[in-house]
């Protein structure tokens, strides 16, 4: 029995790892052309971009681990079954649950290791991940000054340049708009060529310019007609520009911090119990507000007769009639619109606890996902006896589509109230009965 283990094992942690692997390279590459516009052309360091990748990647973890298991399940028994070894196993008086046992310790270890994944390491990988994101988004470009455009990144300044050389400082034809004059128009300094280079610590831009002019025009508030006008030719000008906007400055984790994502059970768990005291607090208030009502003052005629309201209009004359009506609708229209902002603030705030209800469930059910899936992919493959690549990927593919559609579909009905947010679990249900007439099929087999 320890050689059937060895076998089975051997056979199922290969394709477990290169398929876990593959999952975790092509959800980065998913991540990546994402965002691929905020983090191209920005000059970043290679550290940078790795650390950034390597966080991202971390939060694949937990859906990748459901897709290996599957795969590989599905190879597993396949390739046995296609080499007759199943046939060998059951010869032997070997029931085929029995080749099961080996890979199912190996998933229920994996489903440990998803849970404590996506509850201690997925939240930190999330922060520090959305916080790098974050500082990369809010860099600006690198210097790049084209010929024949106009660059306008450098604040206060706009800069044109008709002709580069290939070594990248040499510049013709440059025109420098300097806006920092308040005056409204801003300064113009022209020259033939120049020279273009950063400081040793890039913090500033130094143009040096030769042959030119520079031209500006003097504010005077009393006489507008009256404004100055300079031009200074020059043989040589120096001016340098600040390039500290350009660097990337990262943020401390705790600026991001807070949102349901970055949670764990416990915090998850708080955060819950403080948002719903809130909301119920804040219910009570508006319904305590709704019957708080104004009542009319008791208008006695002769013995003591009540009036109706209606009755007490018709005593009025028609300028107070029409006043007491206009008050009246202009009322119920501020007492509609009040309770219309008390609801969308509810659905808000109602939606805004259901998604932290929604990453509660999500830890646990991709971590039941490894074995949900496991129970379809190693009775199916057992079924099929096909093995390589081929059937494999293409079952296991259609099998993670399944429950991914029906897991998408039903977050968003829990998101969206429509559902109650047990509905997290609907695709792990949808998929169990389907693992059980496998497994039914399989042993019949």
């Amino acid at each position: 029995m320890k050689k059937l283990d060895k076998l089975i094992v051997k056979s199922f942690v290969g394709p477990l790892l290169l398929t876990f692997v593959i999952a975790v390279f092509v959800l980065l590459m998913q991540f990546i052309w994402k965002y691929v516009d905020d983090i191209a052309g920005k000059g970043l360091s290679v550290g940078v971009i790795l650390e950034l990748l390597l966080d991202a990647s971390a939060t694949f973890v937990p859906m990748a681990m459901p897709i290996a298991v599957l795969f590989a399940s599905i190879m597993t028994m396949g390739n046995l079954g296609e080499r007759y070894e199943l046939v060998a196993i059951k010869s032997g008086g070997i029931p085929l649950w029995r080749a099961f046992v080996p890979m199912g310790i190996i998933v229920l270890l994996l489903t440990g290791v998803a849970y404590v994944f996506a509850d201690y390491v997925m939240p930190s990988a999330v922060l520090k991940y959305r916080t790098t994101l974050y500082d990369i988004t809010r860099k600006k470009p690198a210097l790049n000054i084209r010929p024949g455009e106009y660059y306008s990144d450098i604040d206060d300044f706009v800069i044109r340049v008709d002709e580069k050389d290939k070594d990248g400082k040499t510049l013709h034809g440059i025109t420098i708009y300097d806006k920092r004059n308040n005056a409204g128009q801003p300064d113009v300094v022209v020259a033939r060529n120049g020279m273009m280079q950063t400081t040793p610590d890039e913090r500033y831009l130094i143009f040096t310019l030769y042959d030119g002019c520079s031209y500006s025009e003097s504010s005077n508030k009393e006489n507008a007609k009256s404004n100055p006008f300079t031009r200074i030719k020059f043989s040589k000008n120096v001016m340098s520009f600040d390039m500290s906007q350009f660097a990337f400055d990262k943020s401390e984790d705790r600026t991001l911090k807070g949102g349901y994502q970055m949670m764990n059970i416990a915090q998850l768990d708080s955060n819950i119990n403080n948002l719903e005291a809130k909301l119920a607090k804040d219910l009570h208030s508006h319904v305590l507000g709704i019957k708080v009502r104004k009542q009319l003052p008791d208008v006695g005629s002769g013995g003591g007769e009540k009036r109706a309201p209606i009755d007490l209009v018709n005593t009025l004359d028609k300028q107070h009639q029409f006043r007491a009506v206009s008050s009246a609708a202009t009322k119920a229209e501020r007492y509609l619109g009040i309770a219309r902002m008390n609801t969308q603030t509810y659905i808000s705030q109602n939606e805004y606890i259901r998604r932290h209800y929604i990453e509660w469930h999500r830890k646990f059910t991709l971590s039941v996902a490894c074995i949900v899936l496991f129970l379809v992919g190693a009775p199916f493959g057992s079924v099929v006896r096909k093995g390589g690549l081929g059937l494999p990927l293409v079952a296991s593919l259609l099998f993670f589509v399944l429950y991914y559609v029906v897991g998408m579909i039903a977050e968003k009905a829990v998101r969206e109230s429509a559902i109650g947010t047990y509905g997290m679990w609907i695709s792990t249900f949808v998929m169990l009965p389907i693992g059980i007439y496998l497994i039914y099929r399989a042993v019949r087999n």
